[in-house]
């Protein structure tokens, strides 16, 4: 196997699922954040539950947590993503067209990782797979 051959074999559903839950994981603090005000260093306000700040919190914390598991991982993933693209559209673009200038990077980073998720799926170590190992094996 060359430096350059695709990987295959264990880790490449491996190296999925630990993207996918360290991805989760980070963006879930973005929710919690906005729902609960932790993790953060100063002191300060939750925001609203009806207010589209409030469905991003509800979004980012609920979505980030089923993505951890692993659990509906793709159409989580696909409503994720569009979330990001959205966010990025209405908060970032007005201010500049490059990511680095309006400070979206974040935004289009998690965006494109969760298309790849709703595409790839949730990798060996998630739920989904658990759930997918069990229906094979009663459907003999």
């Amino acid at each position: 196997m060359g430096l350059l051959d695709p990987m295959n074999g264990p880790w490449r559903e491996r190296l999925l699922s630990m993207l996918r839950i360290v991805s989760a994981f980070v963006f879930m603090l973005h929710g919690t954040q906005k729902l609960f005000v932790w993790p953060t260093a100063e002191p300060g306000q939750a925001v609203e539950l009806v207010s589209l700040m409030g469905l991003a919190g509800i979004l980012e914390t609920f979505g980030g947590f089923l993505l951890l598991l692993g659990l509906f991982t793709r159409p989580v993933a696909f409503i994720l993503a569009g979330e990001m693209a959205v966010a990025y559209l209405m908060a970032h673009f007005p201010q500049s067209f490059w990511p680095v200038l309006n400070r979206g990077e974040p935004a289009v980073l998690y965006c494109f990782i969760f298309l790849y998720l709703a595409v790839a799926g949730g990798g060996a170590w998630s739920v989904d797979a658990v759930l997918r190992r069990r229906k094979g094996a009663s459907a003999f």
